[in-house]
């Protein structure tokens, strides 16, 4: 049995729950539920919150977490990523009033700067020679400035909404932030070997999230160097066609090269080319 620790609520819950339903765990949580039972697979899910979890997985508790990497750089340092996940993309940035004028990171010396990230921004500043005081505040740390409360923010932003709303704009990134899986430092040999088949369940669902499936018809005589442009698996696979000198090849693109390999194949001599979204890739 291992123990999975997952946001309680906010924007990694619901993508941390498809992500274990995609890797086929069906948790049986009800609502404001803080533990729940998987029904096919030996583990159950903790619902903490977010800050907490690395302390959890410090003095095992949980065996396993999903969490922003922006709280392994405040809180957990010493704990292990051993997947990055790619979704609940972020960033912990710096932002002042629209009206004040920045010219660079000296500026920020004096600063009053409002965050719930003292530890992220505090190793940022100093490895930057900056002196500011700051002012921890958990949650509507935006509002600070309005209040006369700081001069500056430290915070998460994702889509910039929250600073427009709040007359702030963003002045200086410090980390880039995802989703990431976490393992505790006391899990047992027998606990290894279940995180291990949960991990490779999650890179078959991520491999397939960056992969599409292509088929595509081609004259016999150009097999050879469309398949040179076909590289995500061995080999394609090729078929004969009813039409004489013609072949169905069906293989793996990766979704970021996806129109410009398109265009090297139609190059080539492609035709009849259907592209179709993967649900897993085991390799």
């Amino acid at each position: 049995m291992i123990r999975i620790a997952l946001q309680k609520s906010g924007r990694l819950n619901q993508e941390s729950l498809s992500l274990l339903k995609q890797c086929g765990i069906k948790i049986d949580n009800g609502k404001d539920q803080l533990k729940a039972a998987a029904r096919n697979f030996p583990c159950e899910v903790f619902f903490l919150r977010n800050g907490d979890i690395p302390q959890y997985l410090r003095d095992g508790v949980v065996d396993l977490a999903i969490l922003g990497s922006n709280t392994l750089v405040e809180k957990g340092n010493d704990l292990s990523i051993i997947e990055h996940l790619g979704f609940s993309k972020c960033r912990v940035s710096i932002a002042l009033p629209k009206e004040a004028e920045f010219n660079g990171l000296n500026d920020l010396n004096g600063k009053r700067i409002a965050t719930s990230y003292p530890n992220t921004i505090q190793q940022f500043l100093t490895a930057n020679g900056i002196e500011a005081d700051l002012h921890i505040i958990n949650g509507s740390v935006e509002i600070a400035p309005n209040i006369g409360l700081a001069d500056a923010v430290c915070d998460i932003v994702s889509s910039g909404s929250t600073l427009f709303k709040n007359n702030l704009r963003e002045v200086v990134k410090i980390i880039d932030s995802e989703a990431v899986l976490v393992q505790s430092p006391k899990v047992s040999a027998e606990q290894v070997s279940l995180i291990n088949k949960i991990q490779f369940r999650v890179q078959s669902v991520l491999r397939a999230k960056k992969s599409r499936y292509i088929l595509l018809n081609a004259p016999n005589d150009k097999i050879e160097a469309i398949s040179a442009i076909l590289p995500v698996l061995k080999s394609p696979t090729v078929l004969p066609l009813a039409q004489p000198g013609w072949s169905s090849l069906h293989s793996v693109i990766n979704e970021g090269d996806f129109w410009e390999v398109i265009d090297q194949l139609k190059a080539a001599g492609a035709e009849d080319i259907l592209v179709c979204p993967i649900e897993k890739m085991v390799i």
